[in-house]
Parts: structure tokens; sequence; C-alpha cells
């Protein structure tokens, strides 16, 4: 999909918010039970899931594509809706939702201090480092209802990681040749290093969901290849 499919994109995220309605919410009356180590991780990205996305609205607002500014903000809508999800898995499971996490508030405040380009990569290593997570949560629980959850989130993230590539292509071409390459090099040691303090703090719980510490990090990296890829297409060459 090029730079002038935002209007598709628009029309994807409806159609899936169509879906969810006509869905409805998981069945949270079963309850959830949640070992501590889970139950603090799911706590913890909740918080990086909450929040009213204005500052990137703002920034897609001043992009000056409609289309775009519109499927952002049903992006935004989708973010929220997680953090809606996870709150209520949680008190399923008898756990209250934390008002703020230190990896959080690193995360806006870096994003909050850039344009555009440079807030959609700070986001897309949050997206990348979801993915792995939440693929982690759904097989590696035997919890149904997080295993639901979880699924539900991971569906929607591996859409945005395409929406996200498909402007970085076309803001990354707007930079010089040589310069293309060493941003999606350092994009990805941003990556790196952001997996190396996830892993450390979600540690406990991803051991306990079959995942360790360095096949965590590993397998984040092996999937920034292809996104990578996305980013520069045509632009990278």
């Amino acid at each position: 999909m090029g730079t002038g499919g935002y209007a598709e994109w628009t029309r994807q995220f409806k159609d899936e918010d169509e879906r969810r309605r006509e869905r409805g919410d998981p069945e949270w009356g079963r309850g959830a039970t949640l070992h501590p180590a889970v139950r603090a991780s799911v706590q913890r990205f909740q918080v990086g899931e909450d929040g009213d996305g204005a500052n990137l609205i703002a920034k897609a607002d001043r992009a000056g594509d409609p289309d775009y500014a519109r499927a952002v903000r049903l992006f935004v809508a989708e973010e929220q809706n997680h953090a809606r999800l996870l709150a209520r898995l949680l008190a399923a499971g008898g756990a209250p939702t934390l008002a703020g996490h230190w990896s959080d508030r690193v995360f806006v405040r870096l994003r909050r201090l850039m344009g555009l380009r440079l807030e959609l990569l700070v986001l897309m290593v949050a997206e990348m480092v979801a993915l792995r997570y939440y693929r982690a949560l759904r097989d590696g629980t035997d919890d149904p209802l997080t295993s639901e959850v979880a699924g539900r989130i991971l569906a929607d993230e591996e859409r945005h990681v395409p929406f996200h590539c498909v402007r970085l292509h076309a803001s990354l071409a707007e930079l010089p040749r040589p310069l293309r390459r060493p941003v999606t090099a350092l994009w990805q040691l941003l990556l790196c290093a952001v997996s190396l303090v996830v892993a450390a703090d979600h540690g406990a719980a991803l051991r306990r969901l079959g995942v360790g510490r360095p096949r965590f990090v590993t397998e984040v990296m092996a999937s920034s290849g292809a996104a990578v890829s996305a980013m520069l297409g045509r632009a990278g060459r």
C-alpha cells in the first residue's frame, strides 16, 4: 500500500472496529488466574497502552494529509482499547492497574521531544517489543481469558506495524540517500537496548511464559529485519 493509501487504512481500521463491536468483549465473568510475575508484567504493559495520543494526533494533523490524520486517530483508539482490555483482565484477576511506570514516562518524554518521523521510530520500538510480548502472553499462559485478551491485542499490533512502516517509508525517502540506512541501523540499536531493558524488567514473567530473556531479545531483533525492509523499500536503494 503506497503513501496515497491512507484512506484504505482508515477503512481497515473502521472495519476492524465494526468487527470488534459485533464480537463483543471476552467473558470477563469467568475470571482470570494470573501468576504474580505475569500480573505485575501485565500491569506495566497496561500503563504503556494507556494514553490519549494527543501529541501524535497533533503531529499527524500538521503533516497535512487528512486521510493519514484520520487513520492515526483510529490507531490511537485501538491502543486505548488495548489499555481497557488489559485493565478488565487485571480486574478479572483481582488486580488493580498502576498509576504509572518509569518505562512509560521515558518513552512519552522521548516521543514528545521529536517530530513525527522520530516519534514514529520510537513508537515502532514499542510496537516491535509488544508483538513478541503479546505472542508470549497468548501462547505461554495457561489462563484462557489471558490468552484470549493477548490474542486480540496481538492481532491489532500485527496491523499497526505495517501501518507505521508505510508512513516511515515515505518519511525516510525525504532524507538524503546516504542517511537512510544509518537511521534504520540506529533504530535497530535502540530496539536492541529497549529489548534488553524489557527482558530484564519482565524476566520473571517471560520465564513463566516459556520465553527466557535471551530468546525474547533474539526474536525481537530477528523480527526487525522485515520492518527495516518495509521502512526503506525503494527509499533505501
